[in-house]
């Protein structure tokens, strides 16, 4: 690889069926489209090690470990174990995604809780960053974070808010904490002027990119399978919105990236 680094893709679901053996296909687009990196993300016990097979399979490719706040319920001590375990792989740099939705509410509020703070205790113990999922959760997950952040060792960055929703003013009060923020493809859609605003008013070094695909194409994709390749779109609208080169936007979020995950 290049010593100035391409795209990184910090959240995708490379395991997931809807891309299954369209998987190297994918792949060698995501090269041709200057994508070095790709994170792939763990949500269950059993997605986690299927993202970490994947990341087996290829050297720029890393894995995380999670139990998503869908499955929260599901969340119990063997599962805990079997992560304690698993985060001894060279490929795994991340405990998430986790975190609290309270859009679908497939788990309950109180296992979602239970859950989120037991995976970030968890983090804490494997001195590993965390990735953060929160839908229609805002300043419950942040009081969360804020809680837990005073608390942790590791020095900043301590994880990544996924998929980034909020406005402005969360997204400074977040990496004030310690995260970095995370831009998707929905930062594309003709009405998101306040994720634009965010991405405008941000320092660079607090923003990553991802694709979250196979989910949230970017504009120019909309209605399509998404894929890391796509991450270029979203590298592109940051851009054009603060006023800089892709080239510039794409290298500072790949060593942003590769600081969060120590690669």
């Amino acid at each position: 690889m290049s010593a100035s680094p391409g795209l990184f893709d910090t959240h995708a679901h490379l395991h997931d069926p809807w891309i299954g053996d369209d998987l190297p296909e994918v792949m060698a687009r995501a090269r041709e489209a200057g994508v070095e990196r790709i994170v792939t993300i763990g949500c269950s016990l059993e997605d986690s090690r299927n993202a970490l097979a994947v990341a087996e399979q290829y050297d720029h490719v890393w894995a995380t470990l999670g139990v998503h706040p869908h499955d929260a319920k599901d969340w119990n001590a063997e599962i805990e174990s079997e992560f304690q375990r698993l985060a001894a792989h060279p490929k795994v740099v991340a405990i998430g995604e986790i975190g609290l939705d309270f859009y679908r509410n497939l788990s309950p509020h109180d296992d979602q809780y239970a859950a989120f703070t037991a995976q970030l205790a968890l983090a804490d113990e494997l001195n590993l960053p965390v990735v953060i999922h929160s839908r229609d959760a805002h300043e419950e997950c942040y009081g969360v974070l804020s809680e837990w952040a005073a608390r942790r060792r590791r020095e900043a960055p301590i994880g990544v808010i996924h998929c980034f929703s909020g406005d402005a003013d969360l997204a400074h009060r977040y990496h004030d904490l310690g995260f970095l923020i995370s831009f998707a493809g929905p930062v594309t859609y003709p009405k998101n002027h306040a994720l634009r605003e965010a991405a405008k008013s941000l320092p660079l070094d607090a923003i990553v990119v991802e694709t979250d695909c196979p989910y949230l194409s970017p504009q120019p994709r909309r209605g399509k399978r998404n894929e890391p390749a796509n991450v270029r779109f979203t590298a592109e609208q940051i851009a054009e919105v603060r006023g800089e080169s892709v080239d510039v936007v794409a290298e500072q979020s790949a060593f942003n990236a590769l600081g969060l995950f120590r690669i």
